[in-house]
């Protein structure tokens, strides 16, 4: 029998004028599943992306995921692709492994809580806004950080360096002014900032609908590490989230990242989904 893939509907525009195209996956003409291919860019040495995999119970176990992936990898390379990564739900044991298989590592994961009650601040902090005096410092510095993890994750420097650009401008279009960007500095008892917290409100929905904000990023100054700030910047970012009527509260973290995962787990974050990614010859 012939596995391929078949367009359910056209190409659509991605993210920051990439693409994104639905595929289903049929054997012999009959559709026994489905996923989507996406591509950060048109065109050049970006990374694209296979998610939504799903096949049919009665047709599972019989290698249709193994070919369609490697038919989807094939499509990305065909668009430019220089990596590619794959998303796997934490529940998706069977995927997971067929990932491991063909060749992929896992770079991070995302983690999600539902909020409950949020402790106040400890005794001497106080938290603020970002003022439009401290953004651009920030900013610059924000984008360099990101550009270094995204390089200790295997992207090429100039790719790194044109994604953390991008996702940053997408992220926050108009700084500051940006609709439900939500950046705040904690401070100690003298008004010396400790770290900042970015969330991003109604950044995406889950599956019943209700609203998904992220965290960005979460940072503690090198000098004011070990002491629980970490902490105390994502009960502000929780606290930020129920002021604003969201329940929910994602966010990545890059698997070497120990101490992050520790601080999340500890906090109730649970992983919900795995990014694995390869290179594509």
């Amino acid at each position: 029998m012939t596995t391929t893939l078949r367009p359910d509907g056209l190409e659509e525009a991605g993210v920051g004028g990439g693409r994104t195209q639905r595929w289903h996956i049929m054997v012999n003409g009959r559709r026994v599943g489905g996923l989507r291919t996406s591509a950060w860019a048109r065109s050049g040495q970006y990374p694209g992306e296979i998610s939504e995999l799903e096949v049919a119970e009665a047709d599972r176990r019989r290698g249709r995921a193994t070919v369609a992936v490697l038919a989807a990898e094939e499509v990305l390379r065909y668009w430019g692709c220089a990596r590619v990564q794959l998303v796997v739900p934490v529940e998706a044991t069977v995927a997971l492994r067929l990932a491991h298989t063909l060749g992929y590592t896992e770079r991070m994961r995302n983690l999600g809580k539902e909020i409950g009650e949020v402790p106040p601040l400890p005794a001497g902090l106080t938290d603020r806004p970002m003022t439009p005096e401290e953004y651009p410092a920030w900013q610059e510095a924000a984008v360099a950080g990101y550009r270094q993890d995204l390089l200790a994750a295997g992207l090429g420097p100039d790719e790194a360096t044109a994604r953390a650009e991008g996702d940053h401008r997408r992220a926050l279009p108009v700084g500051l002014g940006t609709v439900g960007a939500v950046l705040r500095r904690l401070l100690d008892a003298d008004g010396r900032v400790l770290g900042t917290i970015w969330v991003t409100l109604h950044q995406d929905r889950l599956p019943d609908g209700s609203p998904l904000a992220w965290v960005m990023l979460v940072e503690v100054a090198p000098e004011h590490r070990g002491r629980g700030h970490g902490r105390t910047l994502m009960h502000v970012a929780e606290r930020e989230c129920l002021r604003a009527g969201v329940r929910h509260l994602g966010l990545n973290v890059f698997r070497d990242n120990a101490v992050a995962i520790g601080l999340y787990e500890s906090l109730g974050y649970r992983t919900t989904r795995h990014v694995l990614g390869k290179p594509l010859l």
